[in-house]
């Protein structure tokens, strides 16, 4: 354990720099490192990271209640796409009118979807109605 003093004096005598790591701790915790190559790797360490991390969107598709098989099959062909790029999709159901005094078909519908991509899908978020449309969340498993 150093002075203050000292350390500063030893940093200067290699030439390079007197950095507080932990200052919090007791006492606190320097380095003599070249600051000028340590800031360089660690700012190239973070952009290492940051090209790494992978980003999950959320895409979302709208259905109506009233959709026919054949647009149903075109939008789980999209879902799929979406699914294949590892991204989560949030199916929205929308209710119209006097549809919302049926919403056990919009539940109907939501159980149809789910059952067409079979074991392919996991649900993160179960149907839920909420104001005028019924939503959920899948993603691939």
């Amino acid at each position: 354990m150093l002075s203050r003093q000292e350390a500063l004096d030893a940093a200067r005598a290699a030439g390079l720099d007197l950095v507080e790591i932990s200052p919090e701790a007791n006492p606190p915790v320097a380095k003599i490192i070249d600051w000028g190559k340590y800031n360089y790797q660690k700012t190239k360490q973070l952009q290492k990271n940051k090209r790494s991390a992978r980003v999950v969107d959320i895409k979302q598709m709208r259905f109506g209640l009233k959709i026919s098989d054949h647009d149903l099959g075109v939008k789980n062909k999209k879902i799929t796409e979406f699914l294949e790029d590892g991204h989560k999709v949030k199916i929205m159901i929308v209710y119209r009118g006097r549809e919302l005094a049926h919403k056990e078909i919009g539940f109907k519908l939501a159980e149809r979807i789910i059952e067409s991509f079979g074991d392919l899908i996991a649900v993160d978020q179960q149907p839920i109605f909420a104001g005028k449309q019924l939503g959920f969340v899948i993603r691939k498993k």
